[in-house]
């Protein structure tokens, strides 16, 4: 066979090789994408918590140009309307969703420790995980009523005995370290929780009170820059709350949370994770 016939035979034994991958490609993708779909990795768990913010101007349209207090009552109008309110009941399992461990679906994140535990084990046993409060429910004497006492943007599942180490102590730095978890410091009148979800935590609570103004037959729920609060409507202190909110800005685990509280359960957004810039507009 002659130099030109080679080439010839060369090239046709390529474009039938590289066809054969081809059509392998092809049919190896079909196989994939119809096979049953994989639990949800963690950039999915990403992706899902940024889904709300094509709808981001358009739930917050009326809040647009508003500042200080109009702001504030913007913002109480859009989150109070059409809302879902959750029995204490279901809040359990709506935190088994809410707070589920992106890398671990049997699993919840606790917020204070931020250990990783089976969604089985809440009770009211020692090493269990219950319902904290994170707005305490005797700063305005509201309970577990359905309402600010069943209002999952500031129920997040924690050990029992940091929940009662908490109890309901006022927000602030210092203290002695919290045994069961390390990070948070707590004294007689406060409680300082992991750098990781300080920011968390004043952003719960600056919800509450635009959410809770009064008008909804529970008390108007404010902060304020003390603490022993004590049972009145108020939880402090605001100065480190603020704080606390531009050390720790909104990461994926707090964007998909809100967003699983939008589309499952009460339909309303927690605006301060949505725009952190207006905790400053506010307050």
């Amino acid at each position: 066979m002659d130099q030109t016939k080679r080439s010839t035979a060369r090239r046709r034994t390529l474009t039938g090789l590289t066809g054969a991958v081809l059509v392998a490609l092809a049919a190896a993708t079909v196989t994939t994408a119809q096979a049953t779909p994989e639990p949800a990795s963690p950039a999915a768990h990403s992706a899902a918590a940024r889904a709300g913010s094509a709808a981001d101007d358009a739930y917050y349209k009326d809040a647009e140009g508003k500042t200080g207090d109009e702001l504030k009552s913007a913002l109480h109008e859009i989150i109070s309307s059409n809302t879902t309110q959750l029995s204490y009941d279901e809040v359990w399992d709506a935190l088994k969703v809410t707070d589920q461990d992106p890398d671990n679906s049997s699993n919840v994140i606790l917020l204070y420790s931020g250990r990783s535990q089976s969604k089985d084990s809440n009770g009211g046993d020692a090493d269990d995980w219950n319902r904290e409060h994170v707005w305490a429910k005797s700063h305005g004497d509201f309970g577990t009523s359905t309402g600010p006492g069943t209002d999952v943007h500031h129920l997040r599942p924690t050990d029992v005995s940091v929940n009662s180490t908490r109890g309901n102590k006022d927000f602030d730095e210092g203290g002695t370290e919290v045994d069961e978890a390390p990070g948070n410091f707590t004294d007689d009148d406060s409680y300082e929780p992991r750098d990781a979800v300080k920011g968390d935590v004043a952003r719960m609570i600056l919800y509450m009170a635009v959410r809770y103004d009064g008008d909804d037959g529970f008390a108007d729920l404010e902060p304020n820059d003390e603490v022993d609060n004590g049972s009145k409507p108020n939880i402090g202190r605001l100065s480190v709350l603020k704080e606390w909110s531009t050390q720790d800005p909104p990461d994926d685990f707090e964007k998909n949370r809100n967003q699983v509280i939008f589309d499952q359960f009460q339909h309303n957004r927690n605006p301060f994770i949505d725009h952190p810039e207006w905790v400053g507009e506010i307050w």
